[in-house]
């Protein structure tokens, strides 16, 4: 998230909660596709990552950046940390780590949001090559320990690191050392919500397989196809993962509203301070718990807001869904995860069959294939079958989703044809992590500057 909220509208009822989330509903002609992308900063001649300061560092990425395109500031006690489009284009944002991270702008069409990718990876090249700087497209940092991971100066940041090793093993891996493609999607009222929420999270583990990209740590094959989705195992198992009443049939915005006031937050802002608020649910929250210890102890949807921004269930409900089960990786797969998702999703015939497919898979099914798939991949057992072959059948039928819904380029192009990294994958039927550590340990000699000259955007 580019910028937490700062709405002051005071906020007292579960009603209230529930209402928020209602009024993200829109028609499907409205509906648009947000593509949001991580990728890690190294320095070119020595594969080090990069700091925050310095006249080489984060910050002078974003100075650039700022300068060559009118971007605006955001800022966190007086430090840059991010920038974003006054007109509503998008925001850059950096991760805990220095992961330097596109939010994009809603838009229209694959093509429209392929676009909008593209021009931003030429923006980060142009600066990023003038201070000898790369950008690696993976799911996790392949080299650096996480004790030479930088860590940025953000004050949300800060809080999370000191609660992360009280809840899980792998909090801080996953906030310095992965990375992700996500693409945020709308949905029209609760049934189209519920419907989407369920086949979505069915599907992440079919999703982390198609785009498992984190097969190296520290500077060698891991075992893993995706090491970024191993870790999320035993990061924060309060407020991430898998979540059983979205299998329900009558799975509503109430039930995902009494889940999330249960779980512990992470910070409070007033006046532009982040007040440590880990020691209380906000259900807590709504009953008073802060009171003597900030300023305007009531409760603000800017609070609410925030809250649902830190919690890391596999898809994610905002006044949006946000797919999150895939691993980072190069520039056609940016385009290829909402192809996937909106081919899925927003053909109406295409989401019925997907969820007519999908319909009898129970939670613990699901759960054991999302429990395989970080070590198997493709190969991970589903009843008398494998992944392989859910993730054929969903790249196929994204397919038909997509020419249904028959937007097409000036070249007459639908946006089925940004499918074709994955349509590649399970033609294969191995993983992209598979075939880097394939080429590592082949023809590139376990040469880690070879494998960065490859990952680099």
């Amino acid at each position: 998230m580019a910028r937490d909220t700062t709405d002051l509208t005071p906020v007292s009822t579960l009603e209230e909660l529930i209402s928020h989330l209602k009024d993200g509903e829109k028609p499907a002609e409205d509906f648009r596709i947000g593509t949001e992308h991580e990728k890690f900063g190294y320095y070119v001649d020595d594969l080090s990552p990069v700091p925050y300061d310095g006249e080489r560092g984060i910050r002078a990425i974003l100075d650039g950046m700022r300068s060559l395109s009118g971007w605006e500031p955001i800022l966190d006690d007086g430090r840059l940390i991010g920038l974003y489009s006054a007109e509503g284009m998008g925001a850059i944002s950096l991760e805990p780590g220095g992961q330097f991270e596109l939010s994009g702008a809603p838009l229209e069409t694959i093509h429209a949001t392929c676009r909008e990718s593209n021009a931003h990876l030429a923006e980060v090249r142009a600066v990023a090559k003038e201070l000898g700087i790369g950008f690696l497209g993976i799911g996790s940092s392949p080299l650096w320990t996480l004790a030479e991971t930088p860590i940025m100066p953000k004050s949300r940041y800060d809080i999370m690191r000191r609660y992360m090793p009280k809840v899980g093993m792998r909090g801080l891996d996953m906030m310095l050392r992965t990375a992700t493609i996500q693409v945020n999607l709308d949905f029209s009222d609760e049934a189209d919500m519920r419907r989407k929420m369920r086949v979505g999270m069915k599907l992440q583990p079919v999703a982390s397989a198609l785009f498992a990209h984190s097969p190296f740590t520290e500077g060698k094959p891991n075992g893993l196809v995706s090491w970024r989705s191993e870790v999320w195992h035993d990061v924060d198992n309060q407020r991430s993962g898998l979540l059983p009443f979205v299998f329900e049939e009558d799975f509503t915005y109430r039930h995902y509203v009494e889940w999330a006031l249960d779980v512990p937050m992470y910070f409070v802002t007033r006046n532009g301070r982040y007040h440590d608020a880990t020691h209380v649910t906000f259900r807590q929250f709504m009953d008073g718990a802060l009171k003597g210890e900030i300023d305007d102890p009531e409760p603000q949807m800017g609070d609410w807001t925030n809250h649902l921004s830190t919690l890391f269930p596999d898809v994610r409900l905002k006044r949006f869904l946000e797919m999150r089960g895939a691993d980072g990786g190069p520039w056609r797969r940016i385009c290829a995860l909402p192809a996937y998702w909106v081919g899925l999703l927003y053909d109406p015939a295409t989401l019925a069959a997907v969820d007519a497919m999908t319909a009898d898979w129970t939670f613990e099914e699901v759960q054991a294939m999302r429990d395989a798939v970080p070590r198997d991949g493709f190969r991970t057992k589903f009843r008398d079958g494998a992944v392989l072959e859910l993730a054929r059948a969903t790249v196929e039928m994204a397919g038909k989703g997509l020419k249904a819904r028959g937007r097409l380029n000036e070249e007459g192009n639908d946006e089925s044809f940004f499918l074709a990294p994955l349509e590649e994958v399970v033609a294969r039927g191995t993983t992209s992590a598979e075939e880097l550590v394939r080429l590592y340990e082949g023809q590139w000699e376990r040469s880690m500057p070879r494998l960065f000259k490859h990952l680099s955007y």
